[in-house]
């Protein structure tokens, strides 16, 4: 451990405030810092908007003390939501709406809307984490809560090593162990310079307070039994005239590895047949198709400085292709005149995802000019592995044959064209302005599609065919402004007031493809189609955000502190089928508004006290009146702090968070909980010790997603099934060697 952890605010905007952020106390609100994500490298005081950098330090802290990547942003960033501890990201979010996930500036969202952004990188390759708060135009699609860049690791000049090696156990049983090692080699010249890293990963069970097994998740899928490999390279060319060349390849494989799994009871009397008390982990699982998370990345960025009448021009190039797979889920239909008819299935989806991003930069005297196109490419696919559905009931859900492969979610490709243009004007050492547009177009071309429902009952007998819902191909455009006033009343003080607007696309898969059939001439007749959600009758449109923020920042002495509200709101809003989880676009509005806060405190160079929050409020407008927004889309109110001690070669940090409850009109509630955990260093005569325990008082919790999981899933399967309870007192050694 470098120092105790510090979070470094990367500009100025929003409703911040974060945990550690002593950073301010060691550097003015016009530290040099250049950031990459605001498209083009900028000043720290040159952003008029809400900003962090979440160091490499800080990272490398949590982890080698054992905090997994989610947990650490959500410990560490005000705005971003408490992280799950399975493999999804679901309802992680920035300011209660949606986050875009980029690597290195390259999004790793998709329009099929799936949570495993988190789920696509070993932290140990990762330099430092900007989170811009709040609704971006500067993005386009996914930005409405804002933006989580992931920035890797680069080479340097010499030969240089780093070798590191950890272990965590909550000491329950012999499987309660999770490792990692972990290699890199670094090297170069002033001319080039690269890095290799590779990172390795294999979990075991996982634990809670009351020394009972953590239900592994069968809906998004777990992340016990795991192994996970990612492996980095990049390199970096230093061209003649000025120009730069910067290569990334990446290879994330992260998936289920034992023999363990939920037994669901006999013929799913657990899950499915009101018996929770029969639901238990045994040996003896094996499945034809595992639950799996595959990312291959390929990215360029290039720098050609002065051309065009002594612009900057920056160039972008990316191509990814991801393939997930889902744990097996089972279900019933019921059919009339047939009866029950079981399914045991899981799902498999594929993304492909092309980008290609060009910038032009000027500074004229006091204003800077950036402006651009952007073009990407998406397609997506998705299936349904059928398995044996009387074996899998049988078996309570651990043999799992596979008989049949249907379809599972239309397939779509959506082509998008921007423009935008970004100017910011420093009127003098106190006042600077800021205003940008963004027009974006997007094409979406959608299959014709049998639903999911049908394809699954013909594979198992009943019926013979289905008519299609029809695709078509649907094209929209949105337009997004943004525009900020900075105050510096001294280097130490600053203030903000921004307007900005982003959009999401709502999920095509989860909207198109839907339909109500009728069965004609019984089980071995047609399946006729009443009525679909088609592209010609339903044609799917963007969900824009507007939002207002104002806030401040200053440092005294050792005080560092910062404020910022923040005001949200859209004209339409996603509903969720809870017997289907499809989604429907809905016209209702809906806003969120609070405050977001830091205040940390330097004693002397060894001491260090701080602390964040998140006041949120979450409400959609029904019959006229606001009300609560469903727990399922609501963030918690949030609240952080921490104590940090740092001499010699020793360092410790002690730090807590409280999720607080939340409840909706419905009934449905999550539960607050509150967590502490005890990080440590020592530097030794070669290498660093790194120790922590998490839970540190090990309390009983339900995690945020296992409280929405029941939610969501509690009209397929007993809540018991979806019970995620959080993880015991956990203590986590490492050591790492640079060389």
């Amino acid at each position: 451990m470098q120092h105790a952890p510090r979070f470094r605010p990367l500009a100025i905007a929003i409703p911040l405030i974060l945990a550690g952020l002593p950073a301010l106390a060691e550097q003015t609100s016009t530290d040099p810092i250049l950031v990459t994500g605001a498209r083009t490298p900028t000043r720290i005081s040159d952003l008029p908007r809400s900003a962090w950098i979440v160091s490499g330090e800080e990272i490398a802290e949590q982890v080698r003390g054992g905090v997994p990547l989610k947990e650490l942003l959500g410990q560490l960033v005000p705005s971003l939501d408490i992280g799950p501890q399975g493999r999804t990201n679901y309802g992680q979010n920035l300011r209660g709406r949606s986050v875009l996930v980029m690597i290195d500036g390259v999004s790793l969202n998709s329009s099929r809307g799936v949570s495993r952004q988190f789920d696509s990188i070993d932290p140990y390759n990762i330099e430092r984490i900007e989170v811009l708060s709040g609704a971006s135009s500067v993005y386009g699609g996914g930005a409405t809560g804002g933006v989580v860049n992931i920035v890797t690791k680069r080479g340097e000049v010499g030969l240089k090593f780093n070798t590191e090696l950890g272990l965590r156990s909550g000491f329950e049983t012999g499987e309660d162990h999770d490792w990692r090692v972990a290699q890199s080699i670094s090297g170069g010249s002033d001319s080039i310079a690269g890095r290799l890293g590779v990172a390795n990963q294999k979990n075991g069970a996982a634990f809670d307070a009351a020394g009972k097994q953590v239900t592994p998740d069968i809906t998004q899928t777990d992340l016990q039994y795991n192994r996970s490999v990612d492996v980095l390279g990049s390199l970096d060319f230093k061209l003649p005239a000025g120009q730069s060349l910067k290569l990334t390849a990446q290879y994330y494989d992260s998936g289920y590895d034992g023999s363990k799994a939920l037994y669901l009871g006999p013929n799913l009397a657990g899950a499915l047949g009101g018996k929770p008390q029969l639901l238990e982990v045994r040996d003896g699982f094996e499945s034809d198709i595992t639950p799996t998370t595959k990312r291959s990345m390929l990215m360029f960025d290039y720098h050609l400085p002065q051309v065009l009448g002594g612009q900057d021009l920056y160039l972008q190039g990316s191509a990814r292709t991801e393939k997930l797979d889902f744990y097996p889920f089972p279900g019933t239909y019921n059919v009339s005149g047939v009866g029950t008819v079981p399914y045991y299935s899981t799902s498999r989806q594929n993304t492909d995802a092309q980008a290609l991003k060009a910038v032009l930069f000027k500074r004229f005297g006091d204003v800077k000019l950036s402006y651009g196109l952007d073009l990407d490419h998406e397609k997506f696919d998705a299936s349904q592995v059928l398995f044996n559905a009387a074996q899998g009931f049988a078996s309570g859900g651990l043999k799992l044959a596979r008989f049949a492969e249907v379809g599972r979610y239309p397939g779509f490709e959506v082509d998008g064209r921007s423009l935008f243009a970004q100017a910011d004007w420093k009127l003098d050492e106190q006042w600077s302005l800021s205003a940008g547009l963004r027009h974006q177009k997007m094409d979406v071309s959608v299959d014709d599609f049998v639903a999911s429902q049908q394809q699954v009952l013909i594979a198992s007998g009943v019926g013979k065919s289905a008519a299609a819902i029809a695709g078509g191909d649907n094209s929209y455009s949105v337009t997004l402004p943004n525009a900020g006033v900075i105050f510096r009343l001294n280097g130490n003080n600053q203030g903000w007031l921004n307007y900005s607007e982003g959009f999401d696309l709502p999920d095509p898969a989860k909207y198109y493809g839907q339909g109500r059939y009728s069965l004609v001439g019984g089980k071995t007749g047609v399946w006729n189609l009443v009525s679909g959600v088609s592209v010609a009758g339903s044609p799917l449109a963007g969900i824009k955000t507007r939002q207002v923020e104002t806030g401040w920042r200053s440092k005294a002495g050792g005080f560092s502190s910062q404020l910022a509200a923040f005001y949200a709101w859209s004209d339409k809003n996603i509903q969720f089928v809870s017997s289907t989880l499809a989604i429907n676009v809905i016209d209702q509005d809906t806003r969120n508004y609070g405050l977001e806060g830091e205040l940390g405190y330097r004693f002397d160079d060894a001491f260090k006290l701080g602390g964040n929050f998140l006041v949120i409020r979450s409400q959609e407008k029904k019959n006229g009146n606001w009300q609560k927004q469903a727990v399922t889309a609501a963030s918690p109110n949030k609240l952080t702090a921490y104590g940090s001690y740092q001499r010699g070669p020793l360092g410790l940090r002690l730090q807590a968070v409280k999720s607080f409850g939340l409840s909706d009109p419905t009934g449905a509630r999550l539960d607050g909980y509150t967590t502490a955990d005890l990080l440590g260093s020592y530097a030794l005569a070669r290498g660093t010790v790194n120790f922590g325990v998490q839970n540190l008082f090990d309390r009983q919790y339900a995690t945020i997603w296992g409280q929405r999981a029941k939610v969501f899933y509690g009209a397929l399967v007993s809540p018991a099934t979806v019970d995620f309870q959080g993880r015991g007192r956990t203590y986590a050694l490492s050591y790492s060697l640079d060389y």
